[in-house]
This record gives structure tokens, sequence and C-alpha cells, in this order.
């Protein structure tokens, strides 16, 4: 009887854990669609104001896209080493990459922060009479739309991980239950992704 009551359960823990992890694969497929069709918008505007967007892309701080770039790189290690540390059975030590994860993920948004000001100083924003050209004009308002989005995704990842964190001290998340863990790993690696394509798209096109 207590054989066939615990076969039940691991049954019943496997459909919960396969079905969790399906609702985010297909979360993340609608949040690829989405950050697709900006790929694919800015790719016909720079397809017919090459030139503007050339020119606008030096206004851009490539040395400061790199270390954003670097920073979220590191953070999904961070993330991804964390996993692994709760599949292992070390908490703390899963908790303290969690952590790292978070510092990195805030390190990030200051660095944007400073870009971002920098160029409202310069009196570079959306519809901007500082810009020049159509292609100009384009191709800011993409930068801070798809930046400015992305920029969003991170914020949502950080406050996910502060609960996920607290979670995993109260070991409501375990080596025996860590779907919501790697569920925060899939959202950040794709967050991650989502910003290689947008470093060279912005920062390398001049």
């Amino acid at each position: 009887m207590n054989r066939e009551v615990s076969s039940e359960l691991s049954q019943k823990h496997r459909l919960d854990y396969e079905g969790s992890k399906m609702g985010m694969w297909i979360f993340l497929f609608t949040e690829l669609l989405f950050f697709g069709g900006l790929f694919l918008l800015y790719a016909v505007y720079r397809s017919k104001f090459l030139t503007g967007f050339q020119e606008a892309a030096v206004e851009l701080d490539i040395t400061l896209g790199t270390v954003n770039t670097l920073v979220l790189i590191t953070s999904s290690l961070t993330m991804a080493l964390s996993i692994t540390a709760m599949k292992k059975g070390i908490p703390r030590q899963s908790a303290i990459f969690q952590i790292l994860t978070i510092l990195l993920g805030c390190a990030f948004l200051v660095v944007k922060y400073y870009e971002w000001s920098e160029k409202f100083s310069h009196g570079i924003w959306p519809g901007s009479p500082e810009l020049v050209g159509q292609g100009k004009i384009i191709f800011f308002s993409l930068y801070f739309v798809m930046t400015g989005l992305h920029g969003l995704h991170v914020i949502i990842g950080l406050f996910m991980f502060a609960v996920i964190l607290i979670w995993s001290v109260q070991n409501k998340i375990n080596q025996k239950d860590i779907i919501k863990l790697e569920n925060a790993g899939l959202y950040w690696h794709f967050v991650d992704i989502v910003w290689i394509y947008l470093f060279p798209l912005l920062y390398l096109i001049a």
C-alpha cells in the first residue's frame, strides 16, 4: 500500500515538473515572438536607412555595451552554477550564486541607467530635435524601446530571483523540488540571449 502511494506521488511530481517546464517554454516562445517582431522591424528600417543607422550607432558607447554583455554572460553562469549546486544538495552554495546573479543583474541596470542618462544629457531621446535625419530618429526610437523592454525584463527577473532566494533559504526550493529555480534560470538565459542579439545590432552596426 505504501509503495503504491509513493509511486502515485512520484508520478504526480513528475507530471507537475513536466507541466511546469512546458509552461515556461510556452511563455518564453511568446516572448521570443514579441522580440522577434521588434528585430524584424529593426531589419526593415535598417535596410531602408542604413547610412542613418550607422551614423546614429556611432553615438553609442561600445565599451559600456561590451561591459554589460560580459556582466549578463557572467550572470547566466552564476545562475547555472546555482541550479547545479541545488541539484547536488548544497543549498547554501546555491543561495550564494543566486545572490551573485542578482548583484550582476543590478550592475547591468546601473550601467544601462548611466548610458541612458548620458544620452539624455546630450539631448538624445526619441523625437529629439538634436537628431537630424529620419534614419537617426528611427534608430534611437528603436534603441530606447528595445533596450527599455529588455531592461524591464531584467527588473522582472531580479524580483523573481529575490523570491526564489527567499524560498531557497526557507527550504521551499530544495534538491527534490527544484523546478521553480530551473524555470527562473530558463527565463534569465532568455534575457541574456536577447541582449546578445541586441548588442551587435545596436552597438556594432557602425
